[in-house]
């Protein structure tokens, strides 16, 4: 099954990078946005203890989280046109299980996320003041998790998508406005009541939240909640998935 899986997974890894425009999308755009960003920004203006100047700001995760998002995008536009071309099923008549058909598709998104997240963190490195203590490991953890947890929820997105045609619409509607909800531009106890309980359900604030413990230093220890969200956002995802999803 291990076999399968790699033989898998590095077939779909050959067939994203014969799309340019796809790679173009996944690694170089949300770079490209945040060194505009940081260079029209003039070194942030909301510094954290450990990581002075622009370093220390929100910019870097919300670069992050437009990567976790791409990836989760890209998920459902994936399986939607696998489904609707067939390879799905024909997939599923092979010998492999079909949970490594999906896990490949899973592993394919997380190793795009880790390659963009690294890629973020050396296009900022010319932004962080010498000698600046940035956790860039514990930070591209926390994306990793997050973007585990919100793939979880882009399966049932892809399980419910009848065509290719509106996966990426209906993926925009439902994911992007969960930036606004997400504690990244204002406090989420700042919102309404309504408003607050809904972006307590949503993992996009949780995974913001998450992020920005870890960018500051703060040890996983007092991110218990946040992990434990996400945790949870994944395991119902997965499993009400699981349940749901159509292969034809």
């Amino acid at each position: 099954m291990l076999r399968g899986l790699l033989k898998l997974t590095w077939l779909e890894i050959k067939i994203f990078l014969r799309e340019p425009l796809g790679v173009i999308g996944t690694f170089g755009l949300p770079i490209g946005i945040f060194l505009f960003l940081a260079r029209i920004g003039g070194g942030g203006s909301r510094p954290s203890g450990r990581v002075p100047g622009f370093m220390g700001a929100d910019l870097p995760i919300f670069a992050s989280v437009m990567i976790s998002l791409s990836a989760v995008m890209s998920l459902v536009t994936i399986v939607a046109i696998y489904r609707e071309g067939g390879i799905l099923k024909r997939l599923r008549a092979t010998p492999l299980r079909p949970h490594t058909i999906l896990t490949a598709h899973v592993l394919v998104k997380l190793l795009t996320t880790v390659v963009s997240v690294a890629g973020l963190m050396l296009a900022g490195r010319r932004y962080a003041p010498e000698g600046a203590d940035v956790p860039y490991l514990a930070f591209s953890l926390a994306v990793v998790f997050s973007t585990l947890a919100i793939l979880s929820m882009g399966f049932i997105v892809a399980s419910l998508v009848p065509t290719a045609r509106f996966a990426q619409p209906v993926g925009t509607l439902l994911f992007y406005p969960m930036l606004v909800l997400s504690g990244l531009f204002f406090p989420i106890d700042s919102l309404p009541p309504l408003w607050r309980a809904i972006a307590r359900v949503l993992p996009v604030g949780y995974a913001v939240s998450l992020m920005k413990g870890a960018w500051r230093g703060l040890s996983w220890s007092a991110l218990t909640v946040d992990v434990a969200m996400l945790a949870l956002v994944f395991v119902v995802c997965v499993a009400l998935s699981s349940r749901i999803f159509r292969w034809e």
